[in-house]
């Protein structure tokens, strides 16, 4: 039996979307497909709020961070670290070859500004890696404030990871100066996994054509002399395609992204006011995320019992607190296309069983 996703990635997906994986299959080098694929440019374009390219990745998010480092790093890249993937992004960078150093902050405190501007200072770097939206820790990183930061370092590009804040909270990538911000759509776009999108700005095309990049797959000066024929360079992820079409078409001509954002807000304020009432929450306060909430096991209860029970009885899932914050913490998604009457329905079933 199904059973309904309220974890902070895959989110559930709904039956219309889910239909548009069995449209016939097109090819990819056809008018058809590149009229799909402006179409998806535009409606990607407004929900960033930028003018740059978008790339589609028939990958995992991981690889559009892989093509971020190994594209968009020059000399060095100083990876900020308070959380799980932040940590990955700083073991991609390492394992590609390309020179890095990394600050490590604790997980539950956000990358501030101030020690932002204080690394660029030493001119040692080219490039950064912030993570938007901290999956592990529901911590939300100030990314605007950072990007005004960066402004101030010409040569410097700024590089996001906003796999699960993306479609749920608003980024403005040409105002707030991002040079590559990118996302997994089995988060906040409600969509089924296997395509990531990114936003890559000219600075960063600049900078790819002087690395030497040693990826062919993650290569962004090739990818974009097929988006400019409105391609993809290798045979895409079609079907995910078709439904993305589909999802961004809801977004910003039904729903409204502005209202999918309200949403999302009004989704997190009502976890957060349960956890502060109940539990706590563990990230640092003024920095909780909008699309999944890390509340703190601060009554010693059996989160993998609580799991269990979720899924056996109820055909719900949410998650664990992610890796060492396993059974510390429990997390809940409250992204995509679930809506406040879900999320009281999930906390009303927790209170019952934790008898609270």
């Amino acid at each position: 039996m199904h059973e309904k996703l309220f974890t902070p990635g895959p989110t559930e997906v709904r039956a219309e979307l889910l239909k548009e994986l069995s449209t016939a299959q097109i090819h990819h080098r056809t008018e058809e497909f590149s009229s799909i694929y402006d179409d998806i440019q535009l409606n990607l374009k407004k929900l960033l709020y930028t003018n740059n390219p978008v790339f589609l990745f028939s990958s995992s998010s991981t690889g559009a961070m892989e093509a971020a480092v190994t594209n968009g790093v020059k000399n060095r890249c100083l990876n900020f670290v308070n959380g799980a993937f932040s940590n990955r992004w700083h073991q991609i960078t390492k394992k590609n070859g390309v020179s890095c150093d990394k600050v490590e902050i604790p997980w539950d405190q956000a990358v501030k500004p101030e020690l932002v501007e204080e690394k660029l200072n030493t001119g040692k770097y080219d490039a950064i890696t912030v993570v938007l939206n901290e999956t592990s820790t529901g911590l939300m990183n100030p990314i605007k404030e950072i990007g005004e930061v960066v402004k101030k370092f010409d040569d410097v590009l700024f590089l996001v990871d906003a796999v699960s804040g993306m479609a749920g909270t608003e980024i403005r990538v040409d105002d707030w100066g991002i040079d590559m911000c990118l996302a997994g759509v089995q988060k906040a776009f409600a969509l089924p996994a296997g395509l990531t999108v990114a936003s890559v700005s000219d600075d960063l095309l600049k900078r790819a054509e002087e690395v030497e990049s040693n990826s062919y797959y993650f290569n962004l000066p090739l990818l974009h002399k097929y988006h400019l024929r409105s391609q993809t360079r290798t045979t895409p992820a079609i079907p995910q395609i078709f439904a993305l079409q589909k999802q961004l078409d809801d977004i910003v001509n039904k729903e409204g992204i502005e209202n999918r954002f309200a949403r999302h807000r009004e989704m997190a304020e009502f976890v957060q006011n349960w956890a502060l009432e109940y539990f706590d929450i563990y990230a640092e306060e003024g920095y909780w995320s909008n699309t999944v909430t890390c509340i703190e096991n601060n009554r010693g209860i059996d989160v993998n019992g609580l799991i269990n029970t979720l899924v056996e009885k109820y055909n719900i899932r949410i998650a664990n607190g992610y890796g060492d914050l396993k059974n510390k913490a429990f997390r809940i998604g409250h992204m995509g296309d679930l809506s406040l009457a879900d999320i009281k329905g999930l906390l009303a079933t927790i209170e019952s069983i934790l008898d609270l």
